[in-house]
């Protein structure tokens, strides 16, 4: 699969978020502060992984329309890996 710059893009944002929380964890932040960065990070690896997993899914579906086959258990495996992720 091809990834769309975006998706390199927020990872980058990520990787940013978490050295920040890392910073702030040397120089001893309140933990309120801390937490709230981590959980912006988690919530933008959360959504990198629904981008991801739509983006491989829309170009599989295609693909499989196009050669005559069944999508079903393609729309299945993108559920499971959403599910997984959690």
């Amino acid at each position: 699969m091809e990834y769309d710059k975006s998706v390199i893009n927020r990872l980058k944002r990520i990787e940013g978020q978490i050295r920040g929380v890392l910073n702030m964890i040397e120089q001893n932040k309140d933990c309120r502060e801390v937490i709230t960065q981590l959980s912006a990070s988690r919530t933008g690896i959360d959504r990198t992984i629904g981008l991801i997993v739509s983006m491989n899914l829309e170009q599989c579906v295609r693909e499989n329309i196009e050669n005559g086959e069944d999508t079903k258990e393609l729309v299945k495996e993108a559920v499971n890996l959403l599910v997984k992720s959690r």
